[in-house]
């Protein structure tokens, strides 16, 4: 007899069904589960690929490209940082590298404490001040390790 689906596999078959088993809602599928699960467990990836009739693959191909999607839940605080040409011209990898340096985390990870993720994007949209940066969706130019540390501390 086969195990039964954890509470994160059943929630994402539902929201499948929901948007009628259709592959070409993958995405809108992936962000529908993050919105309410916090992330897209990798253990849900094999039935979202069964409920679609895609490949594993696709779905992994899906979930690797688009920086927005998560594996684990993001902290409380969410930065993310700004790697694309104009941020990197304006000195935001010496800011990737100190604010993580002072938070005692790495990019692309959450730190021990559960409460600071740091994330590298591509193009926030605001080369005209750059570096820019987004701390839980509200975006920052010019930004600066001192301005980013408080924030974080605000938001924490």
């Amino acid at each position: 007899m086969p195990e039964p689906a954890s509470p994160q596999v059943e929630h994402a078959i539902a929201v499948c069904a929901a948007h009628g088993n259709a592959a070409s809602e993958l995405i809108e599928i992936l962000h529908d589960i993050q919105d309410e699960a916090g992330c897209v467990a990798e253990e849900t990836l094999p039935a979202i690929a069964k409920a679609l009739n895609l490949a594993r693959a696709e779905v992994h191909g899906v979930m690797s490209f688009y920086h927005d999607f998560r594996r684990a839940p993001a902290g409380r605080v969410r930065v993310q940082l700004c790697r694309a040409e104009s941020c990197q011209s304006r000195g935001a990898s010496a800011l990737i590298e100190d604010f993580c340096a002072r938070h005692d985390v790495a990019l692309g990870q959450t730190s021990r404490d559960g409460m600071l993720t740091v994330e590298a994007v591509y193009c926030l949209g605001n080369c005209a001040l750059s570096p820019a940066a987004m701390v839980n969706g509200r975006l920052v130019g010019r930004a600066d390790v001192a301005r980013l540390d408080a924030l974080v501390a605000e938001a924490r």
